[in-house]
């Protein structure tokens, strides 16, 4: 006898797909040796020059998820871009906050601080280096 497909069944078996599909990387071809053309010794990915963050404002790197803002000149923050609301990725920085495109969301500039609900807790920091006038991942 067979049974029927049941909404837990067809959401795990999706699931488990997707755990699959996201194991391996895209042109992986295991060598380790190879660096990352945006990468050096001393830090990871770059993500910007210093001058492209506006003081007072910032910027959304969308692929890397992460968002760096400069509060006062030369003081460079970076938070990560998921909203801690609903998992949504913030869009923009504008008057001294980082908002969220989903359900208006806003967080501080200087520490990702909860500016405006419905997001339960800050964003959660990130690390960055800032070398000469590069920004990267750290």
């Amino acid at each position: 006898m067979t049974h029927p497909s049941t909404r837990r069944t067809v959401l795990a078996t999706g699931a488990a797909a997707l755990v699959a599909a996201g194991c391996s990387k895209h042109g992986d071809d295991n060598n380790s040796s190879k660096a990352s053309p945006s990468a050096s010794a001393s830090g990871g990915q770059v993500l910007a020059k210093t001058s492209d963050i506006p003081v007072g404002g910032g910027k959304v790197f969308t692929d890397q998820k992460v968002v760096v803002t400069q509060p006062t000149k030369d003081e460079f923050k970076a938070f990560s871009a998921i909203c801690t609301h609903r998992g949504c990725t913030v869009n923009k920085v504008a008057d001294g906050t980082i908002d969220c495109p989903c359900h208006g969301s806003r967080f501080r500039i200087a520490d990702g601080s909860v500016a405006g609900g419905p997001a339960p807790r800050p964003l959660p920091a990130e690390q960055i280096e800032v070398e000469g006038n590069s920004i990267r991942l750290a």
